[in-house]
């Protein structure tokens, strides 16, 4: 930490921040568990991070301890200033965007460079924000690895194998041209507040893409099969054009439910309805 740093806990005292509800945050102060996640991603000295939701910095510091220049959009206007000071004792290395993730263009905040993206999600927009980053048209995309905190929950669903509950969309986005794993658990008193569930740090790569498959495609694909997922495919798919037709094609019997496919299986179906187009 710079020597000029006081203690997060303080600064949020001082600045009379405390976790919105409304924002889905919570803090951590932790600066050993801080830095642990901040060395997921690999050396970051020297790399850009894009980082969302970094409220009063707590995250923001484990990275720019590790070197890298980081580039933070927050919304809550209340935590500004305690990243202001942030941002004055590491002159150059930490960009401040007030702003909502959802709504940035990260490419021309990174000027079009590979960057990093590490950030303890706020829980309500999560999920919405790995579904945007892992439907790029251009494969590899611009980021080089996500390292994102999510609820337990949330964080076995994008890494669940076939036949399981957990096993759906989520699945199968982040692993048909990706590699997932879930890098480490935090027990939920490790925040303040305390959320009612554990969480974990999911860390995901891009791996080579299957030629010929548009994201939009296995976009409608997987929303179609998991739309009604207690049903058997041929009832889930009937109204998405050249699925079913798809489906026989490559031999899956379409009576099986979609949580019964491997990620193999979508990508082999995507592939068909992409052909007979």
């Amino acid at each position: 930490m710079s020597a000029s740093l006081p203690p997060l806990r303080e600064v949020i005292a001082r600045h009379g921040l405390s976790a919105s509800k409304a924002l889905g945050q919570n803090f951590l102060f932790d600066e050993q568990l801080l830095d642990r996640i901040a060395a997921i991603p690999g050396t970051l000295k020297g790399e850009t991070v894009f980082e969302v939701g970094p409220g009063p910095g707590g995250l923001t510091r484990a990275l720019l301890r590790a070197g890298a220049d980081v580039i933070a959009v927050e919304r809550d206007h209340r935590c500004i200033p305690a990243l202001a000071e942030l941002a004055d004792a590491y002159p150059g290395q930490l960009r401040v965007i007030e702003g909502d993730a959802m709504e940035v263009d990260i490419a021309d905040l990174t000027g079009g460079k590979p960057y990093h993206i590490v950030a303890n999600l706020p829980y309500n927009v999560g999920t919405a924000l790995l579904t945007d980053w892992l439907s790029a048209e251009v494969w590899p995309p611009a980021w080089r690895s996500l390292t994102l905190m999510f609820q337990l929950e949330v964080a076995e669903r994008i890494v669940a194998k076939p036949d399981s509950s957990a096993f759906g969309r989520l699945a199968i986005l982040a692993q048909w041209r990706s590699e997932a794993k879930i890098a480490m658990k935090v027990h939920r008193s490790a925040f303040t507040p305390p959320p009612k569930v554990m969480s974990a740090v999911v860390h995901i790569t891009p791996a080579s893409a299957p030629e010929g498959i548009r994201p939009k495609t296995m976009a409608a694909l997987t929303a179609a099969a998991f739309g009604q997922r207690r049903k058997m495919l041929r009832q889930s798919l009937k109204g998405l054009p050249g699925a079913l037709d798809a489906l026989a094609k490559v031999g899956i019997d379409e009576t099986r439910r979609a949580e019964t496919l491997s990620v193999a299986d979508f990508i082999a179906v995507a592939g068909e309805m992409e052909r007979g187009r």
